[in-house]
Parts: C-alpha cells; sequence; structure tokens
C-alpha cells in the first residue's frame, strides 16, 4: 500500500490511498468464492459456476464492489497510521482506479485538526457563583418529599381546582365534525401538568363531575398532526373524578419517616448539607465552563466542515446507544417527536461545535504550559475504569491497546488544562450583584 497527502483549503486533506494489483485481484477471488453459491447459471449446477463465466454473464466488475469493500477498511487503517497528519473526521470515499490486474486506487476526503491561536486563558475573569442555601430553598426540597408522600383523597363537594387529578372524557371537533384521535374516556389529567394543548386545562377549573363543559383551544402551528395544525377545536369534556393530594404534616414524624433522622431541625440540617453540596458542585462546573467560553471567544480557529459533521453524528449516535438501553430505537423516537436524523443534527450542531472549540483550546494550553501526563497518572485512571466496570487491572491493561492508551493521555492532559486555567481564573461579582449591594449601601 502506497499513500499521498495533498492539503486543501479549510483544514482539508486528500489522502490517496494505492492497493498493490495483486492484493486486489485476490480481493476479487475472495469475492467470487463468497457469492458464487448465489450465483445462477444455466448448465451449472448453483456455485459450480466459473468466475470466468460468471463474468462474461454479469461483466467483468461484477466482484469489484465487494473486493473494494473488503479492501478499503484496512487500506485506510494502515493509512492513518502512515500518515503523520492528525485527521478528525470520517473520510469521503472515491474510487480512482478498480479494475482486475491493476492497482486498486481511492482517495479519502478527510478534515485535519485545525491550529488554535490561543488567546487568554490565565486570569480569565469570571462571575462568582453564589453558592449559599436559602431557607426558601430548603423549604422547597422539603415540600417535594412531602410532594412524594402526599395521599391522595376522593373529591366530591366541589369543582375543579388547578392541581386536581381528574378523570375525565373528551371528545374534540373541528368545524362540527369530530376528529381522528381526539376522543378519551375515563382518561387520567392533572390540572396545570401541562399535559395537553395551551389552554385546554385551564378551561377545565370550575368543572364540577357529571356535567358536561366546553372547551375551547386552538392547536399550534407546529402540531404534530397536519390536518389540526393551527386549526379552532372545540372538546366536549365530561369530569368523572376529582381527587386531591393531602400532604403530610411537617413534623418530627414526617422527618422520622424520610429520612435518618429523630427531628425536623436534624432532617432541615441535613436537606441544606446536601443542597449547599449539590450547589457547589454546579458552581464548580458553571465556573469551569465560564472559564473555557471566554478562552474560545479570544482564541481563533478554523473548524472544518466535515470535522463538525462528524462530531454532530457522534452526539446523535450516543443518543441513540442510550435510548436503546432504555428499550427505544432511535426510529420509534423520530415517529413519537416528529423529528428526522437531520434535524436532529441540526439541533445538536451549536454542542457538536462547542465541544470541538472547547477541546481544541483545551489541548493548545497543555501544548502551551507543557502539561504532562505521567505513569503514574495513567494508571491510577486505569485503577478508576476497572473500579468502574468490576473488572481487575490486569484486564484492563490486556483490553487496551496503544491506541487507547494514547487517547487516554491526551484526556488526562486535557482534564489537567482545566484545573490550570480554572486556578487561574479571576472571580468577581456579578454586576447586577454589586449594584444591589451599592442600592442597599
Amino acid at each position: 500500500m502506497s499513500l499521498q497527502v495533498e492539503k486543501l483549503e479549510n483544514n482539508m486533506a486528500k489522502l490517496t490511498i494505492e492497493v498493490e494489483a495483486e492484493q486486489f485481484d485476490k480481493a476479487i477471488e475472495k469475492a467470487y468464492q463468497k457469492q458464487k453459491g448465489k450465483i445462477s447459471i444455466p448448465g451449472f449446477r448453483k456455485g459450480k459456476a466459473p468466475r470466468k463465466m460468471i463474468e462474461q454473464m454479469y461483466g467483468v466488475g461484477v466482484f469489484y464492489e465487494d473486493a473494494a469493500n473488503s479492501l478499503i477498511p484496512d487500506a485506510y487503517d494502515k493509512a492513518l497510521a502512515e500518515c503523520e497528519e492528525e485527521i478528525v473526521s470520517s473520510p469521503k470515499i472515491d474510487v480512482v482506479q478498480i479494475e482486475a490486474g491493476k492497482p486498486f486506487i481511492f482517495t479519502a476526503e478527510v478534515a485535519l485538526k485545525p491550529e488554535v491561536k490561543l488567546g487568554k486563558y490565565k486570569g480569565v475573569k469570571v462571575d462568582k457563583i453564589d453558592v449559599e442555601v436559602t431557607d426558601a430553598e430548603v423549604d422547597a426540597e422539603i415540600d417535594k418529599e412531602r410532594e412524594k408522600n402526599a395521599r391522595t383523597i376522593s373529591v366530591e363537594d366541589r369543582a375543579v381546582k388547578d392541581g386536581d387529578e381528574t378523570v375525565l372524557d373528551f371528545e374534540g371537533f373541528v368545524d362540527g365534525v369530530a376528529f381522528e384521535g381526539g376522543k378519551g374516556e375515563n382518561y387520567p389529567l392533572t390540572i396545570g401538568s401541562g399535559s395537553f394543548i395551551p389552554g385546554f386545562e385551564e378551561q377545565l377549573v370550575g368543572a364540577e363531575i357529571g356535567k358536561e363543559v366546553e372547551v375551547n383551544v386552538t392547536f399550534p402551528e407546529d402540531y404534530h398532526a397536519e390536518e389540526l395544525k393551527g386549526k379552532a377545536a372545540v372538546f366536549k369534556c365530561t369530569i368523572k373524578e376529582i381527587k386531591q393530594k393531602e400532604l403530610p404534616e411537617l413534623n418530627d414524624e414526617f422527618a422520622a419517616e424520610v429520612s435518618e433522622f429523630d427531628t425536623l431541625a436534624e432532617y432541615k440540617e441535613d436537606v441544606k448539607k446536601t443542597l449547599a453540596d449539590k450547589k457547589a458542585a454546579d458552581a464548580k462546573n458553571q465556573k469551569e465552563e465560564a472559564v473555557i467560553d471566554a478562552i474560545i471567544k479570544d482564541s481563533e480557529m478554523n473548524i472544518p466542515e466535515a470535522m463538525l459533521l462528524t462530531q454532530q453524528r457522534q452526539i446523535v449516535d450516543d443518543f441513540a446507544r442510550r435510548l436503546q438501553m432504555q428499550g427505544m430505537s432511535i426510529e420509534q423516537y423520530f415517529q413519537f417527536t416528529g423529528l428526522t436524523v437531520d434535524k436532529m443534527l441540526e439541533q445538536v450542531r451549536p454542542n457538536a461545535e462547542r465541544r470541538i472549540q472547547s477541546r481544541l483550546v483545551l489541548e493548545a494550553v497543555a501544548q502551551a504550559e507543557n502539561i504532562e501526563v505521567s505513569e503514574e497518572d495513567y494508571e491510577a485512571e486505569l485503577q478508576k475504569m476497572a473500579e468502574s466496570y468490576k473488572m481487575e487491572l490486569d484486564k484492563i491493561k490486556e483490553i487496551v491497546g496503544e491506541a487507547e492508551k494514547k487517547q487516554i493521555m491526551k484526556d488526562l492532559a486535557v482534564g489537567k488544562a482545566v484545573e490550570f486555567v480554572v486556578e487561574n481564573a479571576k472571580e468577581s461579582k456579578p454586576k447586577a450583584a454589586k449594584a444591589a449591594k451599592a442600592e442597599e449601601e
């Protein structure tokens, strides 16, 4: 195999990869052996027709595509290993020459890692994030726990109020005609949940059990059913049941029931500590994001479109894998949401761009500051992986090859770069907080 690299504009490159004629001929023969059992030729039993006979009947290139597909992945991987440039996108493959007895030649158009012109990355100024926990926040958190432990009681002596859990029958009409999918019986609906189209639930407030009420709404312009977009509709609704939540009394008994503490005071103090820990962790993450955003804003880089598209696809693929773990396919998700692959790719584009920018500036910081990762750092990271996957350290080491080790070392260097820029950042109170303090004084 031979490789030629031609640099193009906008951090793109064309790799011309040539595979020896002998290797291509072997791939053709292999494709013939694989396919011959599926090909019928008059006068020959299936699987017994000579290759030349098949090529005469179906064309000399009948096995070329399979042969090429079997060669390209391995040849491209070897080209990547040989190429001195850092490639950061999936390749766009084009076949240049494909003919028996001649070298197989194809090109791969790829994005190259762009250079970063770092701006200011030491002493970056960011707003100080308030991590104080207020009594109102503690009360709100405890109210959530009360909601979880609330009991539901049936109500028959009053009309529907906001927050009630109802059971209703309904049927929808557009221009006086019932439409498909607009009917429901014994349907559970919590008033104020926003489960139905805007304006529906609010009009049920005041409705009484057993009495029909009319709800007038207009379907949103972006509604998933094409025939209902922007249409005015009337729903005839009958409330069959009303239920309300009864919250447990806030006392020592409640605290003992929902926590390991005997008194409400102790429980509140623990909730406050938990909230403080969460706020501190959130503030740390927000500070990191703010510092990195500031560095990105002050730096220059030209991100190739192919690099961006590769990152977009990776985000969508990761999302699809998470859905799969929950028992849903990406196709089902698209069906339920009305999204398409192209729409989702466009949605994740800003996130993909931010990820690339963040990685590039942090790698540049690591290089500028000569940040190094030791073997001890690497061993510690493998130990974390072993604990995470509940595997022996030696087994992890067997799985991790040189390419994986190189990537882990890069990731660790980026992590150290994050620590460096955050430690060197300067925090100041937000302007709004300063103004408020000035008014108090």
